[in-house]
């Protein structure tokens, strides 16, 4: 007996010996077996049945082996040799087959057993019904074929009779059967069917020849047959013929068959053939001639010449899995073990498919089949630091973790798989990387999330991720004594800083960067880095911080570096605010950073503070000073500071007008300003008497009246024009009168004065076309006046004339 073989599937184990059987006669033969439990019976063709004990015991070398001894043979006295056995164990009887007829014989005595009832002869085959229908424990359903007859009979045993239930018809005398419930499958001499003796129903399955070749009609579960077809083929077909299993490719020359799930064992004249009902493929072949007999016991496959017994002992699921995968038949694996469901504990199954999964996973990860590696990897639950323990140097020097034993795989590490190959290293870090990134997103990584996050850290840094900033700005538990050699080996000084700031190291953060600012340390990692150094210290609760840091900013760019004091808020109150005075006290000697930051307080946050709007001013003046004085200054630059200034001195109400108007009394260009700081002062005649005579501008002067009266009632309003007018038409000035000026104005804003008032001012020999456009406006506007009033006086008679009849 030799074997070949892509999984071992089974071991072929003696169990009778030749001489156990014949002993010194040379022509017996093996005819039929029959194994009940540690009972085995064999039947001969000397008319002999042999019951012999099985016992099962292990080698030395951890084998199974069988013992038999033999506790009896019996003579049946009819000459022909014992065609079946079948065991009925719960009426402790043998049904035997011999010369025809059917007898019952004492399983223990082997004494045969007289039965009342129906008496079966002329029969050439039988079979038990193994799912029976009656629902008695204490009889035997079977299935009778009877020679020259197109009919099959249901029959049971029972203790001291059989009794023939039912006889049903067939298209063509029957050649072998098996019985499961109700249904009845059959090899007709030309075809296989299926028959329902309950209902009558029948289904033609596919044409064979039992003539040319015998016929395998084999029950293999509930409502489940398995048939020999044409081409060598051991097709399935369940109750209502159909196959939900694809075929196995047998040899032409099958002559039995069995199960074992989830293999299928066929016998043909020179080998025994083990194929997987789960995926079909031959999995076993052994080398076995004279093979006679293959049939299956609860589990056990008995395999028999005509000379002596074997059994097929089938080997461990779980050794036939490591073999698979052994040999990195990954897929194969899989499948025998989601198989072995059905044959294992549900908690045993859960571990032992688990660990598959992962020994899976990495045979897979081995191959660069990273797809295939994560899912798997993902199924079994696989401690994620088994993977990261590939990778040297990634998981944290203060990590407890050891490998699973027995190990998942044969790799010693990443240097072991990839043989110095960098193209390799590079895929497996980028699979690691991701499957990480994964893992952390995931409850999986809890337990160990500072292992995954510094290995995650590490590999980021090394490959020049872009992700490492985005692990360290958010939730992370890298442990800082393993990363931060990490990063200053990989040159990321930018990446440890954040790393210090998550750990509250802020000093040792700012030192990093401002290096890295100051080109002491190279990073290009945030070209903008300054100010993002500058909007941490607006943001940093630590004043004592952000006080030794604002100098070293402000020195680089007051203009940037002011943001530290204006991004954040100023009140006084809660702690890690700054106190706008000792900002500006500190400011005193960062002239450019001083005025942002009073402009911040003055025209952003509208801090209503004297001192702050008079010191913004005096700036805003000193600088237009300074600009005047300086030959190299530019007219635009002269005409926007002197725009700030205008703006700030129209706009506020809070700085000291007397002390502005010292500062800039001297100048002959400032005559704009100083009209506007005199207009603060309610000093209109002084402000109207620059605007007309000393800067000669009409438009200017009357802008100053609509903004000086802006924010008081009407009668204010005209009174500030008519004093206007009165400027424009004194004759006692330098120039006389203004005459053109007055016109205009009069025409421009006749709703504004007091026609009465005007006309009474008027020099006499003005001629009227020249004020028409007044005169219509004034008359236009007295009429809509008396109309207005005569229509409100309307109103209140009418309303005064209700209220008396309501009374």
């Amino acid at each position: 007996v030799g074997g070949i073989m892509s999984v071992k599937a089974f071991e072929l184990v003696p169990a009778v010996e030749r001489e156990q059987v014949m002993g010194e006669k040379v022509r017996i033969n093996i005819e039929c077996i029959e194994c009940c439990g540690k009972h085995l019976y064999l039947g001969t063709n000397d008319c002999f049945i042999h019951h012999f004990l099985l016992e099962e015991h292990t080698t030395a070398k951890g084998k199974l082996a069988y013992n038999a001894q033999k506790l009896l043979h019996k003579y049946l006295g009819l000459k022909k040799p014992v065609a079946e056995l079948k065991a009925a164990s719960a009426l402790e009887r043998l049904i035997v087959l011999c010369d025809s007829n059917i007898t019952v014989v004492d399983m223990v005595t082997l004494e045969s057993v007289p039965t009342g009832g129906t008496k079966l002869r002329g029969v050439t085959a039988f079979c038990i019904n193994e799912n029976p229908v009656t629902g008695d424990a204490f009889c035997v359903e079977m299935a009778v074929v009877l020679a020259r007859r197109r009919a099959v009979q249901i029959c049971t045993v029972h203790e001291d009779r059989v009794q023939m239930l039912k006889e049903v018809t067939t298209p063509e005398q029957p050649c072998a059967l098996s019985l499961d419930g109700y249904n009845i499958c059959l090899a007709l001499s030309t075809q296989y069917m299926i028959l329902n003796y309950s209902t009558g129903a029948s289904q033609d399955l596919f044409p064979y020849d039992c003539e040319e070749r015998k016929p395998i009609v084999k029950r293999i579960g509930r409502e489940e047959f398995l048939l020999a077809a044409p081409g060598g083929l051991g097709m399935f077909a369940n109750a209502e013929g159909i196959s939900q299993r694809a075929p196995v490719s047998w040899s032409e020359s099958v002559i039995a068959a069995a199960v074992c799930f989830p293999y299928v064992v066929a016998l043909d004249e020179g080998f025994v053939t083990v194929h997987s009902m789960l995926d079909q493929q031959l999995k076993q072949t052994l080398s076995f001639r004279d093979g006679h007999l293959l049939q299956d016991f609860e589990g056990k496959v008995v395999l028999a010449s005509s000379k002596a017994v074997y059994i097929l002992v089938p080997l461990p699921l779980e050794r036939q899995i490591q073999d698979l995968l052994a040999s990195h038949r990954v897929e194969e694996a899989l499948t025998l073990t989601e198989a072995a469901q059905r044959n294992i504990p549900k908690e045993k199954y859960q571990i032992l498919h688990k660990r598959i999964l992962q020994q899976a996973g990495f045979i897979q990860f081995g191959q660069l089949q990273f797809l295939e590696a994560k899912e798997h990897f993902r199924k079994g639950q696989l401690d994620v630091r088994e993977l990261i323990s590939l990778y040297p140097l990634l998981l944290p020097t203060s990590s407890s973790f050891t490998r699973c034993h027995p190990p998942l795989h044969e790799f010693a590490d990443l240097n072991h798989l990839t043989q110095g190959d960098q193209e390799k290293v590079q895929r497996f870090k980028h699979f690691l990387i991701s499957y990480l990134h994964e893992v952390r997103s995931c409850d999986s990584a809890n337990g160990f999330r500072e292992d995954v996050d510094t290995a995650l850290l590490k590999l980021y840094a090394e490959t020049g991720h872009e992700s490492l900033l985005d692990l360290l700005a958010s939730e992370n538990a890298c442990l800082l004594a393993d990363s931060a050699p990490w990063l200053e080996k990989h040159h990321k000084y930018f990446a440890l800083g954040l790393l210090y700031h998550y750990n509250g190291q802020d000093s040792a953060a700012l030192q990093m960067w401002i290096k890295i600012v100051d080109g002491d340390l190279q990073d290009s990692t945030r070209p903008d880095l300054f100010e993002y150094v500058v909007d941490f210290l607006s943001f940093c609760s630590n004043l004592d911080l952000v006080w030794r840091h604002a100098d070293w900013a402000l020195q680089k760019d007051q203009k940037i570096g002011v943001q530290i004091f204006t991004r954040r808020p100023t009140s006084d109150e809660n702690t890690g605010q700054l106190n706008s005075d000792d900002v500006i006290t500190y400011l005193q000697k960062h002239s450019q950073a001083l005025l942002l930051y009073l402009e911040y307080l003055v025209l952003e946050k509208r801090l209503q503070k004297e001192k702050y709007h008079t010191h913004l001013a005096v700036l805003y003046a000193e600088r237009v000073l300074s600009l005047i004085s300086r030959p190299s200054a530019t007219d635009d630059q002269l005409s926007a500071a002197r725009q700030k200034l205008q703006r700030l001195l129209k706009e506020s109400h809070l700085y000291r007008v007397q002390l502005l108007l010292g500062k800039i009394q001297d100048s002959e260009l400032l005559l704009l300003e100083r009209a506007t700081l005199h207009g603060k002062s309610e000093e209109h005649d002084k402000a109207l008497h620059i605007l007309v005579h000393q800067l000669k501008d009409s438009a200017a002067a009357e802008e100053y009246c609509s903004w000086a009266s802006a924010s008081h009632d009407q009668s204010y309003r005209q009174n500030l024009f008519h004093q206007l007018l009165s400027v424009y038409l004194d004759p006692d000035v330098p120039g006389g009168a203004q005459t053109v000026a007055a016109v205009d104005l009069l025409n421009r804003n006749a709703e504004v004065f007091d026609a009465v008032r005007v006309l009474k001012l008027l020099p006499e020999e003005w001629s009227l076309p020249l004020l028409r456009p007044f005169l219509c406006g004034a008359l236009r506007a007295s009429v809509h006046a008396r109309c207005t009033s005569q229509v409100a006086v309307g109103l209140a008679r009418a309303q005064n004339l209700q209220l008396h009849h309501d009374r």
